[in-house]
């Protein structure tokens, strides 16, 4: 846990101590149990019946581990911190708190002190009580960790909440309720509008998407968020409710909505973070899309096989450089430290590296630091033993850099990592050894690493945020890949890409004029940014050769507004209808077409090779609209 994790918790534990002085709480005090009759439980019962029915049936069979390999107890609570039902063992209490787990007691602070449901209800955020920080000494004997289940609408539904009488690795029993509540909320939002309206589940990886870690979107058919969970909101840097699909990516509402059920979509948010998607249609009508979506994007089969080392370039010095040091490196076991912006294409590097090396046949294991919960890091980095701690799998697990044992690990984000983490990390890579969670026996490793990050590390190192000796045990060469509009062979990669997602009728090149305009855009989003254009474009143009109109209207605004700030649009010669010469007027001709299309915006665009926002400003200059 790094400082200011620490200061956070203990400013928590505090402000709590003081709200229970300020209630007139006692630490001596010893409250009574409420002991509701049958006919109030029977009520609060019949009150939660879904949260209650999705906890137990959808979600805790898939936690059954978390009540047979540890000593804890498993608590759900309303919104007002009254016990709804509990499972697991109750032998890790003392007799005289037997009460406080069972079905109606309450645990709100005003009553109970600082405790895990009461203060995760007063934070509305996770929390976890170690002994002595009990407000009320009664309730010292016992650990509690808590999580809000928010509803749809991020109003506080329930708690769910694991006590625990043992010295265990607390974090991991903190993580593991966050997932589990999660887990409750995400089927819940399913429940409720998975029957009319469209699911959007987003992950940092296509291949986990069942993940309770998951964001889910719920959408109506124009696109509207109508509701979303945390994690959404978490992937997103937004508050995604009431927002349209068009304002959190930059694919179109359209494409996303329209895309198959079976197959991942890559999405690009509008703040340059690539996501991956899976679109479920509405339950009621399967089959359906909303009216007037195009076809779907083209799968991207030919770009997930992982490109060779020898095309990672096509004449840029500066990417050929930083290719075959990476790999002469390598390959002689010292360790590559990738920087570069956002969706320059450092993973598609690290897979060319694993390709070409001696390792080809031995595994990548790629790990994203930044898209695993903190408590969870260590635990799925180095392993853990069975029962190592609350939640622990029966069978234990080996973690990823023992996945990764002969071949090359590949930490993305690495600067995200918790320095608690770090520190062991810095003691595998100096011992080549594995110390899995809850085990005192090492496990040797033999493994090449990789690491990727877009921020500065050495300003992380000046926060206190990033082991300085780590940094320079992972930095034994540094390469920067450059950002799309610095490379040399921009033109050819352009090009490239086009050739790997155009469609079979569609011309080889592309146009000179919509191959100036995707030249000499700034690319905020590199190379990633690039594709999805592009793959946009192609998805429109339906077969035809790809023209300026074609692309994303996002993308025209931009291009246009550095047009007219650099090298104003030429005007195309126009016949002037008054005397048969030709105009160089862009509003004269913007008119004529106009009224020859009587008014259609669109197909007025078209024959203007302008984007609509263009046409509509120059027809506000006329006063035509």
């Amino acid at each position: 846990m790094d400082r200011n994790e620490y200061s956070d918790d203990r400013d928590v534990i505090a402000n709590s101590w003081n709200r229970c002085i300020a209630w007139g709480l006692d630490q001596d005090h010893e409250p009574t149990p409420l002991c509701p009759e049958p006919v109030r439980l029977e009520e609060i019962t019949r009150k939660y019946e879904e949260l209650l029915s999705v906890t137990e049936a959808e979600v805790l069979p898939y936690y059954r581990n978390v009540l047979s390999n540890s000593r804890c107890l498993i608590l759900l609570a309303d919104q007002h911190a009254t016990v709804l039902n509990s499972w697991g063992d109750e032998r890790i209490t003392e007799a005289r708190l037997k009460p406080w787990f069972r079905p109606g007691a309450n645990w709100q602070e005003q009553n109970c002190g600082t405790n895990a449901i009461g203060t995760a209800i007063a934070i509305s955020a996770p929390v976890q009580i170690q002994r002595n920080e009990h407000f009320l000494k009664s309730n010292r004997s016992i650990i509690g960790s808590a999580a809000p289940i928010f509803d749809a609408h991020k109003q506080i539904a329930g708690v769910l909440s694991v006590f625990s009488d043992a010295y265990l690795p607390q974090a991991h029993t903190l993580g593991m309720v966050r997932l589990l509540s999660q887990s409750v909320e995400n089927r819940l939002i399913s429940r409720q509008f998975g029957t009319d309206h469209f699911q959007i589940t987003l992950n940092t990886t296509a291949d986990n998407f069942d993940s309770p870690w998951s964001g889910i979107l719920v959408c109506d058919d124009a696109g509207y968020v109508i509701a979303s969970n945390q994690r959404a909101d978490q992937l997103l840097a937004t508050a995604t409710a009431n927002s349209r699909l068009d304002e959190l990516f930059t694919t179109h509402r359209n494409h996303i909505l329209g895309h198959p059920d079976t197959e991942p979509l890559q999405l690009t948010t509008r703040s340059r973070v690539r996501l991956y998607a899976r679109v479920r249609r509405p339950a009621n009508v399967p089959g359906t899309k909303p009216q007037g979506a195009p076809a779907p994007l083209p799968t991207d089969q030919p770009a997930s096989q992982p490109l060779d080392i020898t095309r990672l370039e096509y004449g840029d010095s500066a990417v050929k450089r930083c290719a075959s040091q990476s790999l002469k490196v390598l390959q002689r076991g010292v360790p590559v430290l990738i920087t570069g912006e956002t969706g320059v294409g450092k993973e598609v590097l690290v897979k060319a590296l694993h390709r070409a090396s001696q390792r080809r046949d031995q595994p990548l294991v790629a790990v994203n630091c930044a898209a695993i919960p903190p408590e969870l890091v260590e635990s799925e980095l180095f392993g853990y033993e069975a029962g190592a701690f609350t939640g622990a799998r029966a069978q234990g697990s080996v973690g990823f850099i023992r996945k990764a044992h002969k071949g090359i690990l590949f930490l993305d984000e690495i600067g995200e990592m918790p320095l608690s983490a770090q520190s062991r990390l810095l003691r595998v890579l100096q011992e080549r050894v594995v110390t899995p969670v809850g085990s005192t026996e090492s496990v040797p490793v033999d493994i090449l690493l990789v690491t990727a990050t877009n921020r500065p590390l050495a300003t992380r190192i000046d926060h206190g945020e990033f082991r300085a000796d780590l940094y320079y045990r992972i930095n034994g060469l540094c390469v920067e890949l450059p950002a799309l509009r610095h490379r040399a062979d921009r033109r050819q990669l352009i090009q490239a890409i086009y050739d790997r997602h155009r469609d079979p009728g569609q011309s080889d090149a592309l146009s000179p004029r919509v191959l100036s305009a995707l030249e000499n855009h700034p690319w905020p989003g590199n190379i990633r940014q690039l594709v999805n254009v592009l793959r946009v474009a192609i998805a429109i143009a339906d077969g035809e050769d790809i023209q300026i109109w074609h692309l994303p209207e996002d993308f025209l605004a931009e291009f246009e507004a550095s047009a007219v700030e650099d090298t104003p649009e030429p005007a195309p010669d126009t016949v002037d209808p008054a005397n048969g010469t030709q105009s160089a007027d862009p509003l004269a001709r913007t008119l004529q077409v106009y009224h020859k299309c009587t008014g259609n915006i669109s197909q007025a665009a078209r024959e203007l090779a302008i984007s609509r926002n263009t046409l509509y400003k120059r027809l506000r200059e006329l006063g035509v609209r």
